[in-house]
C-alpha cells in the first residue's frame, strides 16, 4: 500500500512539474465537487462467489432500491490538460460485509462508513469538449463504525459533462478494491457537480508599436521614387507605374507575350496550358490515351474492364469473372442454389446457450457444402445473430462462435475450401423481429448464409 501511495505521489509531482513549465489553456482550475453516491456492498461478493456472467444471467445485480445512499466532497485540481488530481471524503450508512478471514462478523445493523482517498483522473479529451470520458485510480482509507480501519484502491470509469464557465456535471462508477484485511471489495456509483473556486486569469494583450514611415527613396532603382512607385520593391517600367509587365495568370509568361493571359500555361505553349485533346482533364503530355476520354487515375485512359462483361473493374465486384450488370459484374446465382442455401440456414440450430451445432443442422449444411463445392467461384458469408437476452459482452462472442461452428462444419465435414467462407458475429444488433416476445426472440437467434462471388 505504501508503495502504491508513493508511486501516485511521484507521478503527481512529475506531471505537476511539467505543467509548470508550459502554459496550459485547459488545465482544470482548483475546484470543489459535491456528489450523491450509492454504495453497493453486495454485488462484488456475488461476483467473487460466482462470476460476473452468472450475476448478469441470474439477475443478481443489486437493485437501486437496495443500495445504500451517501454523499461525498472533493477537491479537484488539474495537473495538466489530461490529468486531474482529486482528493475525496465521503460518508454512507451500510452493513459492511467483512470477509471471513478478517475474523469480524458482519454487523446486524447499519453503521457509518467514512472513506477518504487521493486519486488521479486521466481524461481522454481536454476540458474544452462537452463530454469527456476518463478513468480514475488512487489509494484510500476507510473507518467503519468508529472502530474498524482499512485501506483500499479506487479504480473506475467516469464521464464529465461541461455546463459552462468551467462548471461540470460528473458521474462515475468506482470499484473500491480491498488492500487490507478489514477491507472488502465494493462498488460506488456517483453523480454530482464540480465548480471552480478560483477565477481564470485574463490574457494580457500586447499592442505592437506602429511601423516607422518609409523614407523617400527608390528602393528598386527603377527610376521612380517609392512614393510614386506602385511596386517600390520590384524593378518595373514607367508604363506600369514602376511595376513589372503584369503576369495575370502567374505562369511566368508576361501578358505582352502570353497568348492565354488569364489562364495559367507554359512558355512552351506561349503561356497557354498543355492541350487536352479528348477533354478528359488529363493533358496530352500525361495522357496515355490522348484521343479517348478517360480518368486521371488511369493516366487518361478509360477505367478497364478486365473480364469484358460490360461492367468496369471499379464497379465490378468480380473483376476477373464475367458476370451481369444486375449482380454488380458477378455471375447470377442460380435459383436452386440460392434456395438450397436459404433452406439450410433455416435448419441451423445449436445446443442451448452454446455454439455447438445440433445434429438437426447437418443435413441442410451438407447440401450447402455440395453446392459450394460444385461452383469453384462461389463464396459464402456466415453471419451469427442473437436476441437481446444478456449483454453484448456475452452475445457478441456467442454469435461469432456460432458462425465459426458453421464454418468449421462446412470445411471439415463438407470439405469446403476455408478461403471460400467468411464469418461475422453481430450479437443482438440486427434483430428481424420484436425482442419483447418469445417468438420474436426465437426468430432473432439465427444464422444467415449469404452467397457471393
Amino acid at each position: 500500500m505504501k508503495k502504491l501511495l508513493f508511486s501516485l505521489i511521484v507521478i503527481g509531482l512529475a506531471v505537476s512539474a511539467s505543467a509548470q513549465t508550459t502554459p496550459i489553456s485547459y488545465k482544470k482550475r482548483p475546484s470543489i465537487g459535491f456528489h450523491f453516491q450509492l454504495q453497493d456492498v453486495t454485488t462484488p461478493g456475488l461476483i467473487g462467489a460466482g462470476s460476473l456472467s452468472s450475476v448478469f444471467t441470474n439477475n443478481q445485480w443489486t437493485k437501486i432500491k437496495d443500495l445504500d445512499p451517501g454523499m461525498s466532497f472533493q477537491y479537484i485540481e488539474g495537473l495538466n490538460e489530461y490529468v486531474d488530481l482529486q482528493v475525496s471524503i465521503g460518508a454512507a450508512s451500510v452493513r459492511y460485509p467483512f470477509r471471513s478471514r478478517s475474523g469480524v462478523a458482519v454487523p446486524t445493523a447499519k453503521r457509518l462508513l467514512l472513506e477518504t482517498d487521493v486519486a488521479i483522473n486521466v481524461k481522454m479529451l481536454k476540458d474544452k469538449y462537452f463530454v469527456v470520458p476518463y478513468f480514475t485510480i488512487g489509494a484510500g482509507a476507510s473507518m467503519y463504525g468508529g472502530t474498524y480501519f482499512a485501506t483500499y484502491a479506487p479504480i473506475g470509469l467516469g464521464m464529465q459533462f461541461k455546463l459552462g464557465n468551467d462548471n461540470f456535471l460528473t458521474t462515475n462508477f468506482v470499484h473500491r478494491t480491498a488492500m487490507s484485511t478489514l477491507a472488502s471489495n465494493h462498488f460506488t456509483y456517483n453523480i454530482g457537480v464540480v465548480s471552480p473556486i478560483k477565477d481564470r486569469p485574463e490574457p494580457v494583450k500586447v499592442t505592437p508599436p506602429p511601423p516607422p514611415p518609409a523614407p523617400e527613396k527608390d528602393s528598386d532603382n527603377d527610376g521612380l521614387v517609392d512614393s510614386k512607385d506602385k511596386c517600390p520593391t520590384v524593378a518595373g517600367v514607367a508604363k506600369y507605374d514602376g511595376c513589372p509587365v503584369p503576369d495575370t495568370d502567374g505562369d511566368g509568361v508576361n501578358d505582352e507575350n502570353d497568348k492565354c493571359p488569364t489562364v495559367k500555361g507554359l512558355a512552351k505553349y506561349q503561356g497557354c496550358p498543355i492541350p487536352d485533346t479528348d477533354k478528359d482533364g488529363v493533358n496530352d503530355e500525361e495522357d496515355k490515351c490522348p484521343t479517348v476520354a478517360g480518368v486521371a487515375r488511369y493516366q487518361g485512359c478509360p477505367v478497364p474492364d478486365a473480364d469484358g462483361d460490360g461492367v468496369n473493374d471499379e464497379e465490378d465486384k468480380c473483376p476477373t469473372l464475367a458476370g451481369v450488370k444486375e449482380n454488380n459484374g458477378c455471375p447470377a446465382i442460380k435459383q436452386e442454389v440460392a434456395k438450397t442455401v436459404t433452406d439450410g440456414a433455416k435448419k441451423i440450430t445449436f445446443v442451448t446457450g452454446s455454439s455447438k451445432l445440433a445434429s438437426s443442422s447437418f443435413k441442410g449444411l451438407n447440401k450447402v457444402a455440395k453446392a459450394l463445392n460444385e461452383d469453384a467461384n462461389l463464396k459464402l458469408t456466415v453471419e451469427g445473430h442473437c436476441d437481446n437476452t444478456g449483454t453484448d459482452a456475452i452475445n457478441d462472442p456467442l454469435s461469432e462462435n456460432r458462425a465459426k461452428s458453421v464454418q468449421t462444419y462446412l470445411t471439415t465435414k463438407g470439405k469446403v475450401d476455408a478461403a471460400k467462407i467468411t464469418v461475422a458475429g453481430f450479437g443482438s444488433k440486427n434483430p428481424i423481429a420484436d425482442n419483447k416476445t418469445a417468438k420474436g426472440r426465437a426468430a432473432n437467434r439465427r444464422v444467415e448464409l449469404k452467397l457471393n462471388y
